[in-house]
């Protein structure tokens, strides 16, 4: 029996698995696999996305016929974590975290898709809505990328972002998805589809971001969104100019020859230019006193590259190392800049999203998983 069910799990870990971009989103698809005593079933998905930094628009201004452009770093944690199976009865189940949002990027998946379900859905983790850390976009590619995997489609999250509503200004959302590191969209043109993915870079290994985050404040978002930008002045076209400049010529090559010095100067000085113009629709370049207050400490500490993460309240810091991104969370502490904070230090995201089938019968395999999604 053991010798039998050895055989089984290498056979589960190793069979039909696919990739979708080169293998950075991670699939696995195993519908079920003889075993003495019966079959067992493996219609259980689960899927793993990762949040994303928002280092900054290229440009607002749109006198080329694009608009935007964003800067995105995918990081390894906060994620979310959901599973999805067949339900019975005829309406479909949520339990778990965001239950209303994904409930309704459910409905309109299985409405998108023509499927008719029911299905079961359990989100055990959340990225924190409304911090600047790209949740809803994570949460409904998450649920679309389930449904697909259940169901035996391929995967599309492009094309899931824009039926779902999501990417209306930023491929990054979709593209970090797919696959991570440090990457480029190149703008919104006149297409429905996100903007297209124009650069993707691996993030040193070793690099550490130090994520400051208030969860007593919260970014602008939906209408008030909307609202906001309709109401900013024009970007300046010297500014956008400057802007794609410092990320093409200084932020993508300091990268790739981890030069943390010339990388954290140079998105300092985007966060700085796109934080002023956002300033009257947040109430200053930092939607949190308290995270700008911290930030202020990190850059008189030595810090790399501080700013916010899209709308905030998210701030975050670049390292060159754990032990120093350690030192400068401590130093934040001893200030009592951390009081009512989440200060956490992550690593950036080297993967996309993991999508996998989980076999419940066969031990082990939910951990194996786990340790392939890291």
């Amino acid at each position: 029996m053991e010798v039998k069910r050895k055989k089984v799990l290498q056979c589960a870990m190793a069979a039909s698995a696919t990739c979708l971009g080169g293998c950075d989103l991670l699939t696995h698809n195993n519908r079920g696999h003889a075993m003495a005593g019966g079959f067992v079933k493996t219609d259980v998905v689960r899927v793993l996305a990762p949040a994303r930094l928002h280092l900054g628009f290229l440009d607002m201004n749109g006198s080329l016929g694009r608009t935007f452009g964003g800067i995105g770093l995918g990081i390894a944690e906060p994620r979310t974590c959901l599973t999805l199976c067949h339900a019975e009865g005829k309406t479909h189940h949520i339990t778990g975290m965001e239950g209303r949002r994904a409930a309704r990027y459910l409905e309109a998946i299985s409405r998108q898709l023509a499927l008719p379900g029911p299905f079961s859905l359990h989100v055990s983790q959340a990225i924190p809505s409304h911090a600047g850390l790209g949740s809803g976009t994570q949460l409904a590619l998450s649920v679309a990328a389930a449904v697909r995997h259940l169901q035996k489609l391929p995967l599309d999250p492009e094309g899931d972002a824009a039926r779902l509503g999501r990417g209306l200004r930023s491929g990054l959302g979709a593209g970090l998805f797919r696959r991570g590191g440090l990457m480029v969209d190149g703008g919104k043109g006149n297409l429905d589809a996100p903007p297209p993915i124009v650069s993707c870079l691996p993030f040193p290994s070793d690099w550490r971001v130090l994520l400051v985050m208030d969860s007593k404040d919260e970014g602008i978002h939906g209408t008030a969104e909307v609202e906001a930008f309709r109401r900013l002045p024009p970007f300046p076209e010297a500014d956008a100019a400057r802007i794609c400049r410092l990320t093409l010529m200084q932020m993508l090559p300091c990268v790739a020859e981890r030069d943390i010095e010339g990388f954290g100067a140079a998105v300092h000085e985007i966060q700085r230019m796109v934080g002023a113009h956002f300033a009257p629709a947040q109430g200053g370049v930092f939607t949190s006193p308290r995270v700008g207050a911290a930030m202020a400490a990190l850059d008189a500490m030595g810090a790399h590259g501080t700013g916010q993460s899209s709308w905030g309240p998210t701030g975050f810091a670049f390292a060159d190392s754990e032990d120093t991104a350690q030192n400068l969370r401590r130093g934040l502490v001893g200030k009592g800049l951390a009081d009512g904070l989440d200060i956490r230090v992550v690593a950036a995201r080297g993967g996309g999203a993991v999508v996998e089938t989980v076999s419940h019968g066969l031990d082990g395999m939910k951990h194996d998983r786990m340790e392939s999604a890291r």
